[in-house]
């Protein structure tokens, strides 16, 4: 299918590695120019050197930022103003009980995982309105719908950061822009690494025990890939997609067990 976004710009956070890096990969696949970002450069530079050589026809760039700043998000829109399509992604808050929570804690969770996001879709929604085409990816986590103790701190960020995507997914339909949300569970990249390392503390497992355990709660009994995570990201960006908003998308190999 060829999706329409060929020439299209995107700018995607926190895609150095991991699902970012994994949208990114499947929107350049589609012709689509990316702003990849990252904190660290080695990590930065190698992406986009890889991504360059991928896909020669498409133009990579790289923006070293940390978008859980006011100057790291200044930074990253100073490169790329006017995106059409963009993906807010940061790295997941630590696993902790809540009575183990501080209010630094919090504090850290909502300017990385709701904040954040909401203040690059608050500078880039201007322009999306005066083109009438705009596509914003959100990814958050299965913990939105499903939550579990340990993981308080990405449920309630990432919560809130849905609710009030919910609501702009009303208010800017008629101007083509469209407000999605990816919701994934035991895609294999390093945020199941530091899951399993977490149960191998506190279980005393092995490594095979960990990612078997995290395995044995997946109906399609294995991980999720990176690249199908992408491709979904793709198609939400897509000119086919411009009737699907305000939705959350598990991506979960059937672990989600609600109707609705």
């Amino acid at each position: 299918m060829e999706l329409g976004i060929q020439g299209r710009t995107a700018l995607i956070a926190a895609s150095s590695r991991g699902l970012g890096r994994a949208c990114a990969e499947a929107l350049a696949g589609e012709g689509v120019n990316v702003f990849v970002n990252g904190t660290g450069k080695e990590s930065l530079d190698k992406a986009v050197a890889e991504l360059k050589a991928k896909f020669p026809k498409v133009t990579v760039s790289g923006v070293q930022a940390d978008i859980t700043t006011q100057d790291g998000r200044k930074t990253v829109l100073a490169a790329c103003p006017k995106p059409d399509i963009l993906v807010n992604n940061n790295a997941g808050p630590e696993p902790k009980l809540f009575l183990e929570t501080t209010h630094e804690d919090w504090m850290k969770a909502l300017e990385g995982n709701m904040v954040a996001a909401l203040m690059l879709t608050h500078a880039v929604l201007p322009h999306m309105v005066e083109r009438k085409f705009g596509r914003v990816v959100n990814i958050t986590s299965a913990m939105v719908t499903t939550p579990r103790a340990h993981m308080a701190l990405s449920s309630g960020a990432r919560t809130g950061l849905t609710g009030v995507m919910k609501g702009l997914s009303r208010d800017f339909a008629k101007h083509n822009i469209t407000f999605n949300n990816m919701l994934p569970e035991r895609i294999d990249t390093g945020r199941q690494y530091q899951l399993a390392t977490r149960m191998m503390k506190i279980k005393g497992w092995t490594r095979e025990e960990a990612r078997a355990d995290q395995i044995s709660g997946i109906p399609a009994g294995r991980y999720g890939t990176p690249e199908e995570f992408g491709a979904t990201c793709a198609f939400l960006c897509c000119a086919h997609a411009g009737f699907i908003s305000g939705m959350n998308m598990h991506l979960d190999g059937g672990a989600y067990p609600a109707l609705v």
